[in-house]
C-alpha cells in the first residue's frame, strides 16, 4: 500500500534530502510544525519505505576516483544461469556506483567510479573474466555537470 503524504510530510523530505544531519529542532522549525509531530512523521515514512535509509556523499574526487565511466553492455545470453553470474559480478564490484536494465539495443548500462583509466581497465578484465558478454562500450565523462541523489517530490493531490 502505497503511503499518502500531505504537504507537511513533503517538505520534511525535501529538508532530509538536503542534509539528513539536521537536528529534529531544525526540521520542525524549517517546517513549520511542532518536534514530535515531525518526529511521528518521520518514523512513519521509515516504516513505510519511503525513507530508505540514512547516508554520507563523500567526494569521489578527493578520495582519488577522478574517472567516472559508463559502461554499455550487450549480452547475447539472456538464461538464468548467466544473469545470476553478472547481477553478482555487478554487486561484488565497489567501482560499480550504479547499474540499470535497460530497453533497447542495450542491455545494461552501469555508472563505474575509479582512479584512471588503468583501473578501469583492471576493472573491465576482472568482470569479462566473471562473466560473458557479447558487446562493451565504454565512454570516459569528462565533467560531471549534474550529480544529486535528491529526487523530484511531486506535490501532493489536490
Amino acid at each position: 500500500m502505497k503511503l499518502r503524504l500531505d504537504n507537511i510530510d513533503r517538505k520534511i523530505l525535501t529538508e532530509l534530502q538536503a542534509d539528513a544531519a539536521l537536528s529534529l529542532d531544525e526540521i520542525a522549525r524549517r517546517v513549520g510544525a511542532s518536534k514530535t509531530p515531525v518526529w511521528n512523521r518521520i518514523r512513519k515514512m521509515r516504516e513505510g519505505g519511503v525513507i530508505r535509509g540514512q547516508t554520507t556523499l563523500l567526494d569521489p574526487e578527493a578520495l582519488g576516483l577522478e574517472a567516472c565511466f559508463f559502461v554499455l553492455i550487450r549480452t547475447s545470453e539472456h538464461d538464468a544461469g548467466w544473469l545470476e553470474r553478472f547481477l553478482n559480478a555487478v554487486k561484488n564490484r565497489p567501482e560499480v556506483m550504479e547499474a540499470h536494465r535497460l530497453a533497447g539495443d542495450i542491455d545494461y548500462i552501469l555508472k563505474v567510479r575509479v582512479e584512471s583509466a588503468r583501473a578501469y581497465d583492471d576493472f573491465y578484465r576482472a568482470l569479462i573474466e566473471e562473466v560473458s558478454i557479447y558487446n562493451v562500450t565504454s565512454t570516459l565523462s569528462m565533467e560531471e555537470i549534474k550529480s544529486t541523489t535528491a529526487l523530484p517530490i511531486p506535490d501532493a493531490p489536490e
